[in-house]
């Protein structure tokens, strides 16, 4: 596809508009123009320029790309094999047994695919926090795929194999910046990707000197059970490295005192609700999250364990956010009438939410002048999708990825007719088809079988004061009595 073929005007005709801008505006029948990397206009019957490539909108809803703020992607090509894991059993595979076995083009494997099924599904910018990077090539091989997709992504770049002021330290991860993040980062932003212990001497701090000499962002795991905690957030607020531009993952499991901490400074908290019922990091925390004002943006956070697109976050951050509200009125002996989380707010949070996370005013919304990554949700194979009432309650909780039909990405349309545009999907199966052998036999099948089926423990059932009775002999026995 030549540029000017990729760069053509596009126009999304007739269909539901979720312009998320500040008032939230919908348009009905309205179309949504693309000109160059930009949106040009929005509203119904459209003049558009000579040679402006249509897209039938009908019966469909035009929303903004959606912004996935925390995704492992170097993960991608063992999907579902944790399917079954703790987060104690994450960290135990791959930060002390197996995570040193992933090269450099297992790391792209994950990435590749990873990138692929995050356009696929919408999600028009993914943070990558790659905190798989060994090695400068494997972070130059997790660049590498990125460019190879046509979608928006930040490298938050981590290492669990060492210590961030280590790593950050290290020559050839100068190295790597100079030559590889340097230039423009419309298209591929960057972050620091790196967790706070709450050890008193505050090991991290020169790895957070580090982020303020390049002017990159902090994206930090913050709240996990059993793993980072409020001391953390303590230690990042008394040396005054709690910015506007830090994102604190899961959040999870700190008191009002961090959460207040972290509203005072401006930062966000990026949301991975399927992780946290699952994993166990803590209860997902938007109930809290909302009490205190802090922004949310909503993130995936691995495919070896859940799925990789946004809806499943919407949609299951709906119910943990309002089933915490019932289960609290319960315990005051109330009843909730009124749920004070609306589908509107968590599709606000997976797209505005994740803009404003990492800053960039200029996606998030269809708004004249906003950079154009537009998807189109319809899917006139789908029962699902009509009738269209409520459009922002259809999104969160009707929609599926595969009622994606199209996406725009920078003003380049990347996947049209439910099909990606330009993409090897048979090359990414043979590269993470190298991967999936190269991890087996590296493991052992033994060791391999054993790492994605652990052990079930022990279930005590309680005991029963009761003993069964046959009620209808008993009936039968007092009938024949009277």
């Amino acid at each position: 596809m030549s540029e000017s073929e990729a760069r053509r005007p596009v126009v999304l005709r007739g269909g539901t508009v979720l312009t998320l801008d500040d008032a939230h505006t919908v348009l009905t029948d309205a179309d949504v123009l693309v000109v160059d990397d930009r949106i040009a206009a929005v509203g119904p019957g459209l003049s558009v320029p000579d040679g402006t490539e249509e897209i039938d909108a009908r019966g469909g809803i035009v929303m903004p790309g959606m912004i996935d703020t925390h995704r492992h992607m170097w993960q991608t090509a063992m999907r579902g094999y944790g399917a079954d894991w703790t987060l104690t059993q994450y960290f135990v595979w791959y930060y002390l047994e197996h995570g040193r076995a992933f090269r450099p083009e297992d790391v792209y494997a994950g990435n590749l695919v990873g990138a692929i099924e995050a356009v696929d599904a919408g999600v028009t910018t993914t943070v990558d926090w790659s905190h798989g990077l060994q090695t400068a090539q494997h972070a130059d091989a997790a660049v590498d795929a990125l460019q190879a997709v046509p979608g928006r992504f930040v490298l938050g770049y981590g290492n669990i194999q060492d210590a961030p002021a280590n790593w950050t330290a290290s020559p050839e991860f100068r190295d790597f910046v100079d030559r590889r993040m340097s230039g423009d980062r419309d298209m591929l932003g960057f972050q620091l990707a790196f967790d706070v212990t709450g050890d008193p001497a505050f090991p991290e701090k020169p790895a957070f000197e580090v982020a303020r000499e390049l002017a990159v962002p902090v994206t930090t795991h913050a709240g996990v059970w059993g793993a980072t905690n409020d001391d953390g957030i303590r230690l990042m607020h008394d040396h005054g490295f709690m910015t506007p531009e830090t994102v604190y993952v899961h959040a999870a499991t700190l008191s009002a005192d961090s959460y207040h901490r972290i509203a005072a400074t401006g930062g966000s908290v990026s949301v991975s609700t399927e992780s946290e019922q699952s994993a166990g990091q803590g209860y997902p925390p938007t109930w809290a999250l909302r009490n205190h004002g802090i922004p949310v943006s909503l993130s995936m956070d691995t495919t070896v364990w859940w799925s990789g697109d946004l809806f499943s976050a919407m949609r299951t951050t709906l119910g943990a956010d309002r089933s915490r509200e019932h289960l609290e009125a319960h315990a005051r002996g109330e009843t909730v009438t009124h749920a004070a989380l609306r589908s509107e707010q968590v599709v606000d949070w997976a797209t505005r939410g994740g803009a404003r996370s990492l800053g960039r005013d200029d996606l998030g919304s269809l708004e004249v002048g906003k950079k154009a990554d537009v998807v189109l949700i319809r899917n006139e194979h789908s029962p699902v999708m009509f009738p269209l009432l409520n459009p922002y309650g259809h999104v969160a909780l009707q929609a599926q990825r595969g009622d994606v039909e199209a996406v725009i990405v920078d003003g380049r349309v990347v996947k049209r007719d439910h099909r990606l545009v330009g993409i090897d999907l048979a090359g990414a199966r043979r590269t993470v088809e190298a991967t999936v052998d190269h991890l087996r036999s590296t493991l052992g099948e033994e060791a391999w079988e054993a790492g994605m089926n652990p052990e079930v423990p022990e279930t005590k059932v309680l005991d029963n004061p009761y003993t069964y009775t046959d009620y209808r002999s008993a009936s039968t026995h007092e009938a024949q009595n009277s």
